[in-house]
């Protein structure tokens, strides 16, 4: 899986992987019912998890969960717009959200 970050999400996570803290595409499917109603987010972490992989980020590193790898295209992109405040997951053919959370610790 490939990440391109724009340079406006570039800016609003490098502070945050500057004091430690590692970035991973999460697919949550937590209180989803079904693992195929995930909803896709950011999470910070201090450490990487059981199932957790390097992604190729450009520029950023992120981690991610290979089986969870079936609901997204090879290449996406993460942009952040400064004036709504958020993170939004694209790719060529698809907006998978534009209102794409950034969860602190473990998932929401």
């Amino acid at each position: 899986m490939r990440i391109q970050f724009t340079a406006s999400a570039v800016a609003k996570l490098q502070p945050e992987l500057d004091a430690g803290k590692l970035l991973k595409l999460l697919y949550d499917t937590e209180g989803c019912g079904c693992v195929v109603s995930g909803v896709p987010a950011l999470q910070l972490l201090d450490k990487p998890g059981e199932h957790d992989v390097q992604g190729e980020g450009d520029p950023l590193p992120f981690l991610h969960e290979p089986r969870f790898d079936v609901f997204f295209e090879p290449q996406l992109k993460v942009d952040y717009d400064t004036n709504r405040g958020q993170f939004a997951l694209k790719s060529d053919s698809q907006i998978y959200t534009n209102q794409l959370q950034l969860v602190r610790g473990q998932a929401v």
